[in-house]
C-alpha cells in the first residue's frame, strides 16, 4: 500500500517479496491516505518504475488505477506500456472506477456511479486501442482522443484487470478486460464474470488485509489505527472526499470490531483460513496486505518461512 510507506521502502519492500518467495506484487496508486495515521501516498508509477529495476521473477499490477479523471486514458496506456517495457513483460494493468478521495483533486467534481460506469468503459476501449498500435482516434459521450499512439509498444500485450463490486460492473467490464478484482471472497462474482466474460480460465485476483506481529494485541491495535477505514464498504468509501471524512465515519469502529475482520497476530492457521474462502470461490490469486509500513521486513521472513509454505500447502 503506498499509503503505508515512502517510495524508498516501497522500493525495498518490493525487492524483499520477491527473495521471500511471492509470486506477484500489487501496489495501490492513490492520491491521499485513507486515514491521517497511514501518512504517505507517493506517486505509484515512479515508484513500479523503480521497482522494474530491483526484481525480476515476481509479476507487478496496479491495484487499481482510475483512468477518469486524475488520469486521461491515453495517459494510463502510456505508462502502462512503458512499464510493461522495463519489467520485460510481467505487468497487468489493473483498473477500476476510482474514489472520490483521489479524483477530487483536480477539481471536476465527483460523478455518480452510474456516470463513473459509462466513462470507464470509455476508458476500457481507449486503452485497449492504443494497444493494439496505430493511430487512435476516439470521439465519445466523456472522452475525446485526438491521432493518439503508443511509440514504445511492448511485444507483449499488457493485460487488463478490472475491479467489480457486482453484477453491473460485471455486465459492464467483462467483455473488456482479461481479468477481474474484487475484495470479497464472493463465488457468485467468480462465476458471473466466466460467463460475461466467456472464459472460465480468466484471471480473479481477490484482496484481504492482514496485521502480522508477534504481539497480537499490538497488531490489533495497529490495524484499528491504519485500516478501520474498510469498515464503510465500498459503496461508501468511493464516495468521502478525505481522510478527515474516514476519520468520521469510522470513529465508532472498535479494535474488536476490526479484529473479528481483519486477522491479526503471529498464527499462521488463522491467516490461512482467513484467505481459504477466496480459493474455495474460485479466485486464482490473492494479494496480501500487511497492515503497518515499520514491519514488513520481519513479516516477509514470517511469510518466506511460514506462511507462504501454509498457503500454498492448504490451497493444493
Amino acid at each position: 500500500m503506498t499509503e503505508q510507506a515512502s517510495p524508498r521502502d516501497l522500493v525495498r519492500y518490493a525487492a524483499g517479496a520477491e527473495r521471500s518467495g511471492f509470486d506477484f506484487e500489487v501496489i495501490s496508486d492513490h492520491y491521499s491516505p485513507w486515514l491521517d495515521t497511514q501518512g504517505h501516498a507517493p506517486y505509484a508509477w515512479s515508484v513500479l518504475g523503480a521497482v522494474t529495476q530491483v526484481t525480476e521473477r515476481v509479476e507487478l499490477m496496479t491495484y487499481v488505477t482510475c483512468p477518469l479523471m486524475r488520469y486521461h486514458p491515453a495517459v494510463v496506456a502510456q505508462k502502462a506500456a512503458t512499464v510493461q517495457l522495463l519489467c520485460d513483460g510481467r505487468f497487468t494493468l489493473g483498473l477500476g472506477a476510482g474514489e472520490n478521495l483521489n479524483e477530487h483533486v483536480v477539481g471536476r467534481g465527483w460523478p455518480s456511479v452510474n456516470v463513473r460506469h459509462e466513462m470507464f468503459v470509455e476508458a476500457l476501449k481507449i486503452i485497449s486501442a492504443l494497444f493494439a498500435g496505430g493511430y487512435v482516434n476516439f470521439s465519445g459521450q466523456h472522452y475525446r482522443v485526438d491521432s493518439a499512439k503508443l511509440w514504445d509498444l511492448p511485444d507483449q500485450r499488457v493485460p487488463l484487470a478490472t475491479a467489480v463490486s457486482g453484477h453491473q460492473g460485471i455486465e459492464h467490464f467483462a467483455g473488456l478486460a482479461d481479468g477481474m478484482i474484487a475484495t470479497e471472497p464472493r463465488a457468485e462474482l467468480c462465476r458471473a464474470w466466466d460467463d460475461a466474460a466467456g472464459n472460465g480460465r480468466s484471471r480473479k485476483i481477490g484482496q484481504i488485509p492482514i496485521c502480522w506481529d508477534p504481539d497480537r494485541d499490538a497488531a490489533v491495535r495497529r490495524a484499528h489505527d491504519q485500516f478501520r477505514w474498510f469498515a464503510g464498504g465500498w459503496k461508501v468509501n468511493a464516495e468521502l472526499p478525505g481522510p478527515t471524512g474516514f476519520a468520521a465515519a469510522t470513529q465508532f469502529v472498535t479494535e474488536s470490531d476490526v479484529a473479528e475482520h481483519i486477522p491479526c497476530g503471529p498464527d499462521v492457521d488463522r491467516i490461512v483460513a482467513a484467505v481459504a474462502p477466496y480459493w474455495q470461490a474460485g479466485f486464482t490469486d490473492v494479494a496480501l496486505v500487511q497492515v503497518g509500513g515499520d514491519h514488513q521486513d520481519d513479516f516477509l521472513d514470517f511469510a518466506k518461512g511460514q506462511l507462504l509454505p501454509a498457503l500454498r500447502e492448504a490451497a493444493g
